[in-house]
């Protein structure tokens, strides 16, 4: 798989750059996506892969920008629109719905991580151990049972980097009043629900898991340093902690990588990240944290399926210690998300399977055109529906010429037979004023014979005519609209990449789109 034959669009969100807007006060962890765009963006330009970056300020830009991208694979970075945090979560599934690879975790998994709540659940579930707790919505008071009694932490449901987390967010249960203070004021600030938990006071952990060729490792435990907090101090990795440089938190909140931890508290925390990754349904990569209970036992205390991934953060620590270096790993996601978009099985139409899903019959023939194949071929053309009457005019004239020119004249035109029938077509030529580029014009395969490999048989023996010419590269040009759907998710499955798009080329709404692929 080489990823130079491909482009890729990164996506992020424009960062907030002004304190009044929604999660006021938290503008340094939002500016942090930035880091992580140039991160990524620098491995591209090492890998020599073809790239651009794109911020967004909301998810309703995003259809408009995929539906005119030039680029099969997104590298998602996307953490949290301005107006409504967890739109961020579907940026997956849009990008599916455009039929682009996208790497990080699926939106289901997003939408699981950012819920604590709903999280907590799941992991219990899945026999992770998370702390007890309860959730008290907006404009509902803080419940009189239910609260675990001694020290507590609270903190806002569906907020990341700490957002809303500081030393104030811990505290006795006992402490009525001011509990229900700091709910009332997190309630005002995030508009979202907050959650009341027994603080685990051990120390605490950070597992990074990784999907690397099929396979989930979990990379090395890494550990935050509070040995210079004082008898008191909340043990917290706090926004300041994560944020705010000129801080005695941030600059005594150091990482220990590999943690220095009993081997078999390593391997119970590597089992439950396991566990945690596969009951989220983790993808690609993602950071579970916990804390160590009185019993030394690990505690999940949050599952983060959207983690940091700049340069000087605990994820590229980790695989910095693995010895997998930032630009393998940038390669390896857009290999996975090239690896899911070549493996979805779009059904070319109702009640038939996907092309490639099955090899074309062994009897298949694929020979030159001959003047007897003319009408079968212009009426399988008519019979795909894809095409207009005044294109399937231009398919006959350039049948007619490649039938006139025989192997001598620029188009060369082949005809896949099966049991006597025709089945299938395919016209190439070389581009004029090109060395070594040549365009496959038409591709056609009959309604009842689609779906069983004849397209990709077809374009397979194309290739190897267009090679043994000499042609280095192969040009598909198709059309934008609905029905191309599932030909234009056949061009990528067989190792070819969209190049450009002309907007409403052929007719209002209606895109031309080039597809190449080295040969």
């Amino acid at each position: 798989m080489n990823l130079q034959d491909y482009s890729v669009l990164i996506v992020y969100n424009q960062p907030r750059t002004e304190t009044g807007s929604y999660g006021s006060g938290c503008v340094e962890s939002d500016a942090g996506v930035l880091a992580e765009v140039d991160a990524v963006s620098l491995s591209l330009a090492k890998l020599g892969v073809r790239h651009r970056s794109i911020g967004l300020r909301t998810l309703q830009e995003l259809p408009e920008l995929l539906r005119r991208a030039p680029e099969p694979l997104v590298f998602n970075l996307v953490e949290g629109f301005i107006l409504n945090q967890e739109d961020a979560n579907y940026v997956p599934a849009v990008c599916l719905a455009h039929n682009k690879g996208c790497t990080g975790n699926p939106t289901h998994a997003l939408t699981l991580g950012l819920d604590k709540w709903s999280s907590k659940g799941v992991l219990r579930s899945a026999g992770v151990a998370v702390p007890a707790g309860v959730v008290v919505y907006p404009g509902d008071p803080v419940p009189v049972r239910g609260v675990p009694k001694g020290r507590l932490i609270v903190k806002p449901v569906a907020t990341d980097a700490s957002e809303g987390i500081d030393e104030e967010n811990v505290m006795l249960g006992e402490e009525r009043e001011r509990l229900e203070g700091l709910v009332r004021r997190l309630h005002e600030r995030f508009n979202q629900p907050v959650l009341i938990e027994p603080y685990v006071g051990g120390r605490e952990l950070n597992v990074s898991v990784l999907e690397l060729d099929g396979e989930v490792r979990v990379l090395a435990i890494a550990e935050i340093d509070f040995s210079t907090f004082g008898e008191g101090k909340p043990k917290i990795v706090s926004y300041a902690a994560k944020w705010l440089e000129d801080t005695f938190e941030y600059q005594n909140t150091p990482r220990i990588l590999p943690a220095p931890i009993p081997e078999d508290v390593a391997k119970k925390t590597r089992k439950a990240a396991l566990r945690a990754w596969k009951a989220v349904g983790g993808q690609d990569y993602m950071r579970v944290d916990f804390r160590l209970d009185e019993a030394g036992e690990p505690v999940a205390i949050e599952v983060n399926p959207n983690p940091d991934i700049s340069s000087w953060g605990g994820f590229a620590a980790a695989l910095e210690w693995a010895g997998l270096s930032y630009e393998k790993f940038v390669a390896k996601m857009l290999e996975n998300a090239l690896r899911r978009l070549h493996a979805r099985a779009i059904p070319v139409s109702a009640g038939v399977k996907a092309e490639g899903a099955a090899p074309p019959p062994p009897e298949l023939a694929i020979r030159p055109s001959s003047k007897g194949d003319r009408d079968a071929i212009v009426q399988l053309v008519r019979d795909t529906k894809f095409f207009r009457d005044d294109e399937v005019d231009v398919a006959a004239e350039v049948l007619d010429d490649a039938l006139k020119s025989g192997p001598s004249g620029h188009y060369q035109s082949f005809t896949a037979e099966l049991g006597g029938r025709t089945v299938g077509w395919v016209c190439h030529g070389p581009t004029p004023c090109t060395v070594g580029t040549y365009d496959i014009y038409w591709l056609a395969v009959s309604p009842e014979s689609q779906g069983h490999g004849v397209g990709r048989h077809l374009m397979r023996f194309a290739e190897d005519q267009i090679r043994a010419a000499g042609g280095r590269l192969a040009v598909v040009e198709t059309a934008g609209r609905a029905i191309y759907d599932a030909t234009r998710a056949f061009y990528q499955r067989i190792g070819y990449f969209e190049a450009s798009r002309l907007p409403e080329f052929y007719a209002e709404n209606d895109d031309k789109i080039v597809y190449l692929k080295k040969l």
